[in-house]
């Protein structure tokens, strides 16, 4: 069985940075893609990044292209979102996911397993 568990969320002001991680264990690294969630108040369930098992390869939702960055270290056993210039609008839990599948993914009904959340407010 897969366990998740996200950390590095808090609160920034505008304008700031903050990296999530995704720790991950109970089957090897490199093969689970990742992606990363994130739910705001009164708002769907809204996709944000992935990064695909193996080689990496990213994708991006539109709203944070040129400010976030997925990336993953496998002997870590950990993914990461660094977050940069962060809008108000970027308030939410984030969620990391996994599965096994090749490529990288935006359906959240892909992924098997999910993470707990960490708590990303920014103010204005």
């Amino acid at each position: 069985q897969v366990q998740l568990v996200e950390s590095g969320g808090g609160l920034v002001q505008a304008g700031g940075s903050l990296r999530l991680s995704c720790a991950a264990s109970g089957r090897t690294f490199s093969t689970l893609t990742v992606g990363w969630f994130r739910l705001a108040p009164g708002k769907e369930r809204e996709f944000v990044a992935s990064i695909s098992r193996t080689v990496g390869i990213p994708i991006y939702a539109d709203s944070v292209k040129g400010r976030f960055t997925v990336s993953r270290d496998n002997p870590k056993n950990t993914a990461y979102l660094l977050m940069n210039s962060l809008k108000p609008e970027d308030t939410a839990l984030y969620y990391c996911a996994a599965n096994t599948n090749t490529y990288p993914s935006g359906a959240a009904a892909s992924y098997t397993y999910w993470g707990q959340g960490t708590q990303v407010t920014v103010s204005s």
